[in-house]
């Protein structure tokens, strides 16, 4: 099996997806939300946790290299952009750096484990 650490990054990113689903509620309480962002915010984590669990599984099961590559860059992709709605949206500037330390830091994560399996596998 090759893209070995791309895919260990991918079942991380699966399991946040299924804890996405089973405690929505955990995104509105991390973000310290109003109450009126409390629903939202719950759809927003339903809505991560079928998107980890898609890209995820492309890159976990995935046949060939370009299937993996392709799920990583879209994590990676997909970090970036919710680096930018979330870290927008935070008012707050310590739990601000913690959504982009989050978000920015799963980005290049993924980054750094897609260049090294791209790198071994040459």
């Amino acid at each position: 099996m090759t893209y070995r650490l791309s895919r260990l990054m991918s079942i991380a990113s699966a399991s946040y997806g299924g804890y996405a689903l089973a405690q929505p509620a955990h995104l509105w309480q991390a973000l310290h939300s109003d109450r009126k962002d409390q629903d939202g915010l719950e759809l927003l984590a339903r809505t991560y946790g079928v998107r980890d669990l898609a890209i995820s599984s492309l890159a976990v099961f995935g046949r060939s290299d370009k299937t993996v590559r392709a799920a990583m860059i879209l994590r990676i992709t997909m970090d970036l952009g919710d680096a930018a709605v979330l870290g927008s949206r935070t008012e707050n500037p310590d739990l601000r750096r913690k959504v982009l330390g989050i978000t920015l830091g799963w980005a290049g994560l993924n980054a750094v484990a897609l260049a090294i399996d791209t790198a071994r596998s040459r």
